[in-house]
């Protein structure tokens, strides 16, 4: 797979995370997962507990995107004898999909929730966090649903399934690194969403603009090309 494209895929699995759907939330995902309380200005949870709850939350909700990934990869192949068409239409939903995030459109079919998996009671073990982790994964949020089809496009003009499950993995990761990561942080103290609270508009636009110029890439054809190029000065190729 090139390059170039798997960190997109990353770099989207970042954004999706400082989404205003998503980041403001976390305290209440932290909080369903290890069943603790907000108390002086940060979670009570036990560190080692919340590790591994969210490596659960974690590997449900990357399963769904591999999933994904995986029945978008079939799909584009099926279609393999159009793939230039495949590109060209990937593009421009991709380019609609960046103008939503940035504030230039307001469609509202584009702004809903699908939820496959229903999470219920609250978090008292490894299977409930799971679970909700696929909860998770399977909710077309109004943020992360445009970031995750835009991968998922990129997956449909993938060369083979397997590269198409990598991508989404990719996307997992940038997903599920800083959730972990900003998790921990949270057991010391909430002062970190206060700052970062204030950058997500901002987030959000850059979000965006990132998707706008991928979308004009995967429509003309150069992202293959800037791949290609930067294919030469990597050992890391899928």
């Amino acid at each position: 797979m090139e390059n170039a494209t798997i960190f997109v895929a990353l770099l989207a699995g970042v954004l999706s995370f400082l989404s205003p759907c998503v980041f403001p939330l976390l305290p209440a995902y932290v909080s369903h997962l290890t069943g603790a309380l907000v108390q002086d200005n940060k979670i009570k949870a036990e560190k080692k507990l919340l590790m591994m709850r969210s490596v659960f939350f974690i590997a449900g909700f990357s399963i769904i995107f591999v999933v994904m990934g995986a029945s978008a990869s079939l799909l584009g192949q099926f279609f393999t004898g159009n793939r230039i068409l495949i590109e060209k239409i990937s593009g421009l939903l991709i380019v609609i999909f960046g103008l939503q995030m940035a504030g230039m459109l307001s469609l509202r079919f584009l702004m809903f929730d699908k939820k496959l998996f229903q999470a219920k009671g609250s978090g008292k073990g490894n299977i409930s966090s799971f679970i909700l982790g696929l909860a998770f994964g399977s909710g077309w949020t109004p943020c992360v649903g445009l970031a995750l089809s835009s991968i998922l496009l990129l997956a449909s003009s993938s060369e083979t399934l397997y590269s198409g499950m990598w991508l989404l993995f990719i996307y997992s990761i940038g997903l599920g690194i800083p959730f972990l990561l900003i998790s921990l942080a949270l057991t010391y103290s909430l002062s970190i969403l206060k700052k970062i609270n204030r950058w997500l508009p901002l987030l959000s636009k850059i979000n965006g603009w990132l998707l706008i110029g991928m979308g004009l890439l995967v429509f003309t054809g150069q992202l293959q090309k800037i791949s290609a190029f930067f294919a030469k000065y990597t050992f890391i190729n899928i």
